[in-house]
């Protein structure tokens, strides 16, 4: 019997098997790297081992230190959680050897599923259609294909090729990245099947040798290759949910398989199933079977691993519908690219349980308020799933959920998810993994720009308020009131898109807006002040009464509202002089390394030519010339680190090359 746990792991799924855990009265262990040395999730484990670094390779990659942090506080078992080392046969093998339990499929069913070219082999001897596959790029005959890392998942180290002329770029990108991710650089290429739809079956064995399907999700809905919106059941015609199962159920059994595992598949528009791969692993999206068939799936992994038989031997029947969103630190305004920061506040109204079952809203969340965002790990914050009888409410709860949430101080894509559910399209389940590609107006923001003037407003006076409440005299007074009509107060911020916005507004005797106007629109409408305190502000716009939300951390200014959210940047009355940058400086847009450097000083590029590439958060982020020029600096070598901000390369428009 399992009486102590260690997850190696962190984030949300750790404190997701944590929870379970406490239900079941098994004592817990986390590590952690440094960096997250205060994350919720080692404040909810029962110990905690730091494992000294921050980078993956460091920390959470280690198989001696994971072994050596269970043999110091006693656990008897470990469970992998997903990503780092979840698929590694190398670890299940070690942790089975150290004498502990392993919550996962057996090493050599792992290694088995985890070497994809030989997995492929394995399932289409036994009748599972594939998809043309190569290992050598000069052997690939059709395009277009899909570079896919051997090791891992989440989209990490996938890369689309249309012709042979980028195919060599890409593999060498796909190897890069796969390495940071997984520690396994090995990758191949598939035929990449169009307007296909991702659908995939949770599995689940026992030692008996019981393999049953529990249903099938569909995570169509992807951005750079990574599933952002699942739901089960997946909405498929009763056949080819019966040929899934099936094709599910034979997989397992064809490597004799124990625990939590996920058989994925492209079904394409003329029906046809193909084979990808197989998680041998717990999913992401695996609260949606949750919420859709009443179980505990990390219940049943522990039970499983001790040997009990599963307590279904069938596909349970659907109750409802679930779907989940992926919640992630993403800067809509700089192409998605991962965010970092603090969380000044992470408040989701409605939620009626976390990590565990719900008839309603369920967030499974490795953040709170206050929580850092750093750099070495992934974008996701959290995961946020709504249940209800339909899909429909399910989807409608959901996209109203997120669009009420305070999500402040870190940029995230959840105004893009939000558009999603409440897309025409998605209600269609018009869907497949070139959605997002056929649908560019989902990207635009929720909060329309026509409202920004008022919601600017709102932020003026809520500041405006706050230093009245603060005043040590007079505080009863509205701010900047004079007996004589003077000059309106003025309060300056930047915007989206870093725009600057200026506000001008005076107030009379009453504390009644008496004028406004802001330098962004030409027009503002009749506005009336119904209330005004530090954190929310009541107006009356044409006629129309809304309340706005403000929440201050310092010089940001967060504003919540029923068109959408806004993050301003108030600034400072009289600013301190800077250091002038050089013309066509590129600053890098969040700390991490410089893995690879294209060009030379001297060189001649144009507009949109790659210059080199900045890794970040385990993913690639090209950094491209913003016009023709000639490139006259680059201050950081491949493999240096750099910060928030530092140059990266200069390139002057200006420049003669002769």
């Amino acid at each position: 019997m399992i009486t102590k746990l260690l997850v190696a792991n962190r984030g949300e799924i750790a404190r997701r098997v944590f929870a379970t855990c406490r239900a079941l009265g098994v004592a817990t262990v986390a590590v952690h790297s440094d960096a997250d040395a205060d994350a919720p999730f080692v404040a909810d484990a029962d110990q905690a081992v730091r494992l000294p670094g921050n980078t993956p390779a460091e920390t959470y990659l280690r198989i001696d230190a994971i072994l050596d942090a269970a043999r110091r506080s006693g656990a008897d078992a470990v469970h992998p959680g997903y990503g780092f080392l979840a698929e590694n046969a190398e670890f299940a093998a070690a942790v089975t050897d150290a004498g502990l339990t392993w919550i996962g499929p057996s090493a050599k069913a792992i290694a088995a599923m985890g070497d994809k070219m030989a997995a492929k082999a394995l399932l289409a001897d036994a009748g599972v259609p594939m998809l043309p596959t190569w290992t050598d790029p000069a052997e690939v005959t059709a395009f277009p294909v899909l570079v896919k890392a051997a090791a891992g998942g989440g989209g990490r180290g996938m890369r689309i090729v249309r012709d042979a002329a980028g195919l060599a770029e890409a593999v060498a990108g796909a190897r890069r990245e796969a390495a940071a991710a997984f520690g396994d650089g090995t990758v191949f290429i598939e035929r990449y099947v169009e307007r296909g739809r991702h659908v995939e079956v949770q599995i689940f064995g026992d030692t008996r040798g019981t393999v049953v399907a529990l249903g099938v999700r569909d995570c169509s809905i992807q951005r750079r290759h990574q599933k952002i919106v699942e739901e089960a059941p997946g909405v498929l015609p009763d056949d080819v949910r019966a040929a899934l199962h099936e094709a599910a159920v034979a997989a397992g059994r064809a490597v004799d398989y124990v625990g939590a595992g996920t058989v994925e598949f492209l079904l394409a528009p003329d029906g046809q199933v193909h084979f990808l791969e197989m998680n041998t692993r717990l999913q992401v999206e695996h609260p949606v079977t949750e919420l859709t068939t009443g179980l505990d799936l990390v219940r049943l992994q522990l039970l499983v691993a001790e040997g009990e038989p599963l307590p279904v031997t069938t596909t349970p029947p659907a109750d409802g519908h679930a779907i989940e969103v992926r919640l992630c630190a993403e800067d809509p305004a700089q192409g998605f690219r991962p965010a970092t920061g603090t969380l000044h506040r992470f408040a989701i109204p409605g939620v009626a349980a976390e990590f565990g079952p719900a008839r309603g809203l369920r967030l499974d969340s490795g953040v709170v308020d206050g929580s850092t965002v750093s750099v070495h790990y992934d974008s996701m914050l959290a995961k946020l799933i709504a249940w209800a009888p339909t899909r429909t409410e399910a989807a409608r709860a959901l996209a109203g959920a997120l669009a009420r949430a305070e999500l402040h101080g870190v940029a995230t894509n959840r105004d893009l998810l939000v558009r999603v559910l409440r897309s025409p399209e998605f209600a269609a389940v018009d869907v497949d993994t070139g959605f997002l590609d056929r649908h560019p107006e989902v990207f635009a923001p929720l909060l329309p720009a026509e409202q920004l003037p008022v919601v600017a407003l709102a932020a003026a006076l809520a500041g405006a308020a706050a230093r009245r409440a603060a005043a040590p005299v007079l505080a009863g007074l509205p701010s900047g009131w004079r007996n004589v009509p003077s000059f309106p107060q003025v309060t300056r911020f930047t915007g989206p898109g870093d725009e600057e916005i200026e506000v001008r507004y005076r107030l009379d005797r009453t504390g009644g807006l008496a004028e406004w106007s802001v330098s962004s629109s030409d027009a503002t409408p009749a506005v009336t002040v119904v209330d005004a305190t530090p954190d929310r502000v009541v107006l009356d716009v044409d006629g129309v009464r809304r309340a706005l939300r403000v929440h201050r951390a310092g010089s940001s200014v967060f504003v919540d509202g029923p068109d959408g959210a806004a993050s301003l940047t108030e600034l400072p009355r009289l600013p301190l002089p800077t250091a002038e940058l050089a013309a066509g400086s590129l600053l890098a847009p969040l700390p991490g390394a410089v893995t690879r450097v294209h060009v030379e000083v001297g060189q001649r590029v144009a507009a949109g030519d790659l210059l080199l590439t900045l890794e970040a958060m385990k993913l690639e982020h090209p950094v491209l010339a913003p016009a023709d020029g000639v490139v006259t600096e680059l201050p950081v070598p491949a493999g240096g680190q750099v910060e928030t901000g530092a140059v990266l390369a200069v390139v002057d428009p200006e420049e003669d090359p002769q």
